[in-house]
């Protein structure tokens, strides 16, 4: 089992939200954590765009990992949106981003914030997986891609 799937509920995969930037990005994603897990939207989206002005969290290859700490958070949890259209993220190849990873972690997160980077940095880089990603518009098979 990877770490992924201890994070991910199934209800946290949205496909086709129609977001025009980063700030649209992350209040969609404050209504989504908000909604499904009761966390305070305001600070969601204040801790993703805090952690976006230190640098972009976009790979390249159109994927992004948006994280942040939320003080009132006990264990990690995460997202999974693939856009309508991809949105401007500084990505290191220029291109624009469609999948994002959101993960958010508590405030004294060390060790498995790092791994769970990791993890999703490495899946990301497998070209097969980004293929069949980007193919899918059915949020049980990218669910069952991402935690398989």
């Amino acid at each position: 089992m990877n770490l992924i799937t201890k994070i991910l509920p199934p209800g946290n995969i949205l496909c086709g939200p129609d977001v025009g930037s980063k700030a649209q990005l992350f209040e969609e994603a404050g209504r989504l954590f908000e909604n499904n897990l009761q966390l305070p939207r305001k600070k969601v989206i204040d801790s993703l765009a805090t952690r976006e002005k230190l640098g972009s969290t976009g790979l390249g290859f159109g994927f992004a990992i948006p994280h942040g700490r939320i003080k009132s958070l006990s264990v990690a949890t995460s997202a999974f949106f693939k856009l309508k259209t991809p949105i401007p993220f500084d990505a290191p190849d220029g291109q624009p981003v469609s999948m994002l990873f959101i993960l958010l972690v508590p405030d004294q997160a060390t060790d498995l914030h790092l791994q769970i980077l990791g993890e999703l940095a490495q899946m990301f880089s497998n070209r097969q997986l980004r293929e069949k990603l980007q193919a899918s518009d059915d949020p049980a098979e990218i669910f069952q891609l991402l935690t398989a």
